[in-house]
């Protein structure tokens, strides 16, 4: 017999019981490519803000670096491989992650399954918030209406109506009043939830969020109608069968949770593509001259290596079309951490 579930429920025991997926041996860069898979130039981006964090603390005695969803602490090692004195000596490297600390890891990495509070300087939640379980609603005929699913198959029926704070929610973020019958919308206040506790865990400094994202106008517009829940299973796309076997994921309304971290302290957020935040850290991906292969030419072939990874992470048909969303507590305005003003806007509840 099927045991249907609310979506919430089921993605949690798949994703993070005791066999779920965020616990198997190869980790999520067994199955899906994240930007900290891709190249160490994203790890030199972080080390850049991180180093324009400092600057607006007026150099504090010990700066953290913090990276929440770590996996297998790949992020983190390229870190640890770049950073260099004075920084080095001062700064502390933290995961935070389901799993225990993995091997290999450098000694200067510290690690825990909870999100530690009490810190100074940078937080990344680099495709963390997308994998925070979420309930899905459906407009049926007797209007809104929860829906189940059965995790050995993925086949779905309708239950009642949401609860209030659900809702609610959608009421603010994801109208379904102008929706057909048939659409659905993601719930995505965990995902609110998550975001405040880890902004409200800063003390001073930038909280990033980086992740595939919409925004309520397209969202109002119908452009998500059938929401955007999906699997992930050895570098493939798959049906979201809650099983276990595969990443269940969905798109973030960080709009949403710009908002949330505002209620938690932030005192300014800016959303921009990860093309554009990239290309402000330095990361641009121009091509070396071609004079340079004649005078050096391993050191051209180098710079030619980079700049592919370079393009890699800022092609605005992949990684480059992913959203950040940067939120600063008791620190100058974002704009002087070397993010241009025309690239950023400004996040306000409806």
């Amino acid at each position: 017999m099927p045991e249907w579930l609310p979506w919430r429920e089921a993605t949690t025991r798949a994703l993070y019981g005791a066999d779920g997926f965020y616990r198997r041996t190869e980790g999520p860069a067994g199955h899906f490519r994240t930007s900290a898979h891709a190249s160490p130039l994203f790890a030199r981006a972080l080390l850049a803000l991180l180093a324009d964090v400092d600057t607006a603390l007026a150099g504090p005695a010990t700066l953290d670096l913090v990276d929440v969803g770590a996996g297998r602490g790949e992020l983190l090692t390229a870190v640890a491989a770049q950073l260099a004195p004075p920084l080095s000596q001062r700064v502390r490297l933290h995961g935070v992650d389901v799993v225990d600390r993995p091997p290999n890891l450098p000694d200067a990495v510290t690690w825990s399954t909870d999100l530690p509070d009490g810190l100074t300087g940078l937080l990344v939640a680099n495709e963390w918030l997308d994998d925070v379980p979420l309930e899905v609603v459906e407009l049926g005929h007797r209007g809104q209406r929860v829906v189940l699913v059965d995790p050995s198959s993925g086949r779905e029926q309708l239950d009642g109506p949401p609860t209030e704070s659900d809702a609610a929610w959608l009421e603010r973020w994801w109208p379904l009043v102008s929706a057909d019958v048939g659409d659905r919308a993601e719930v995505g206040w965990p995902r609110d939830d998550a975001w405040a506790r880890a902004v409200g865990a800063l003390e001073g400094g930038l909280a990033v969020a980086v992740d595939y994202a919409h925004t309520r106008a397209d969202r109002v517009a119908r452009a998500y109608a059938a929401g955007t829940l999906t699997g992930w299973r050895s570098g493939r796309q798959v049906p979201p069968i809650p099983d276990g076997t595969c990443n269940i994921t969905a798109h973030v309304a960080l709009d949403s949770c710009a908002a949330a971290g505002e209620a938690a302290g932030a005192a300014e957020s800016v959303v921009l593509s990860q093309r554009a935040a990239l290309h402000a850290l330095g990361i641009t991906g121009a091509r070396p001259p071609l004079a340079r292969a004649s005078t050096d030419p391993r050191g051209y072939l180098a710079a030619l290596a980079a700049a592919g990874e370079a393009a890699e992470l800022t092609d605005p048909g992949g990684l480059g079309a992913f959203t950040w969303l940067l939120q600063s507590v008791d620190i100058p305005p974002l704009p002087s951490l070397r993010l241009p003003a025309k690239t950023c806007q400004a996040n306000r509840a409806p």
